[in-house]
């Protein structure tokens, strides 16, 4: 009974100190950044900033691409009765209305309606490649983002090395975990925040890159399809 007594004290004081190391290698983020210093805090700052603008350009370019996308259906086969008609007044009101790429696109073509087809072509080419430097706005700056964040995280990289190979050097050589503990949290957090910016900047701008390309392809379509109409014989 001493026996098994002694052996269950001993577990539970085994549990307890398990318990206890567990808790002090708890670090939470917040902390992580503090022991980093001045230094990883400012990129990391610079990061976070970073990350903020991206996050603003994403949604606001999503929103703005997801407006642009919507066409509805029935459009095309309304401005093919307009423009057979001869009611090029109507058609231009429908454009108005709808106020979209695929409607401007094809307003601009309704304002060259006389003209030989190809003046009526390049006028819709002109007005389609505004209308994709309008869908492209800021895109690019993602692109920067995506790049340049890994290189700042990078750069914290250098500089917690060089901070922790400096402390080590006015420690007398004297390798000491606490001593180089600084300089190597500067290092390693600065390196995962650079990359987490810059993979979610860079599947951002992936992601919006090829919705835009699905309303360039839409605006392409309905531009041949008008072009198709006024080709058509009458």
């Amino acid at each position: 009974m001493l026996y098994t007594a002694m052996l269950k004290t001993v577990q539970e004081g085994a549990e307890l100190i398990t318990d206890e190391e567990s808790v002090e290698k708890t670090l939470s983020i917040i902390e992580l950044i503090k022991s980093g210093g001045t230094a990883g805090q400012i990129i990391i700052l610079l990061l976070f900033v970073l990350l903020l603008v991206a996050s603003y350009i994403y949604f606001e370019r999503l929103f703005a691409i997801k407006s642009a996308s919507k066409v509805d259906t029935n459009f095309m086969n309304q401005i093919k009765d307009h423009v057979s008609n001869g009611k090029i007044e109507s058609a231009q009101v429908l454009c108005a209305q709808i106020n979209s790429p695929v409607s401007r696109l094809i307003s601009k073509g309704i304002t060259r309606i006389g003209k030989p087809l190809e003046d009526i072509n390049t006028a819709i080419e002109n007005a389609g490649r505004l209308e994709v430097y309008g869908l492209e706005k800021n895109v690019s700056v993602l692109a920067t983002i995506s790049g340049a964040a890994p290189m700042i995280g990078f750069l914290g990289t250098v500089v917690g090395m060089i901070l922790a190979i400096f402390e080590l050097a006015n420690a007398g050589g004297t390798i000491q975990m606490d001593v180089l503990a600084s300089g190597l949290y500067t290092a390693m957090t600065t390196t995962v925040a650079g990359l987490i910016v810059g993979i979610v900047s860079y599947i951002c701008y992936n992601h919006l890159v090829a919705r835009t390309n699905k309303v360039i392809h839409q605006m392409e379509a309905n531009s041949v399809e008008f072009l198709d109409l006024l080709n058509e014989p009458i």
